[in-house]
């Protein structure tokens, strides 16, 4: 294994990117929100995610939450507006998640989006992928 850290991550192309790490997955005007492997794998190992109660409104780039990890603390951010209408609890209990499936069991948030199209500056895979590797 080389130690340029040119570890395989994943990028799925489905998804929206944000530079400050969140993804988005819109479903039926619904968005799954998490963090990407490139995010955690930066953090490392996961300690701690803090999340808001499922209700709260939110606007675009407003700080949504707090992840902790034996490397650092981090502020995330909302990469659409729109309330909040699922958490993923488990990430209380089981904050390593976000390591072991960021896009599928480590999601954070479920969100009704005011305007999809605060999404059309979002990122594609290969522009996230462009932006982390710089």
């Amino acid at each position: 294994m080389s130690d340029t850290g040119a570890k395989t991550l994943s990028y799925p192309s489905e998804l929206k990117y944000v530079k400050t790490h969140e993804y988005v997955r819109v479903e039926d005007g619904l968005a799954t929100i998490g963090i990407t492997a490139f995010a955690a794998d930066q953090l490392g190992d996961v300690t701690y995610v803090e999340l808001p109660k499922a209700g709260t409104c939110l606007k675009l780039e407003d700080k949504f939450g707090v992840i902790e990890s034996v490397k650092s603390v981090s502020d995330l951010y909302m990469p659409v507006s729109g309330e909040i209408t699922a958490v993923n609890d488990r990430l209380s209990s089981e904050p390593e998640l976000v390591n072991l499936d960021c896009y599928g069991e480590g999601w954070m948030l479920k969100v009704k989006m005011d305007n999809a199209d605060e999404l059309k500056d979002a990122l594609s895979a290969a522009g996230y992928k462009e932006f982390c590797v710089e």
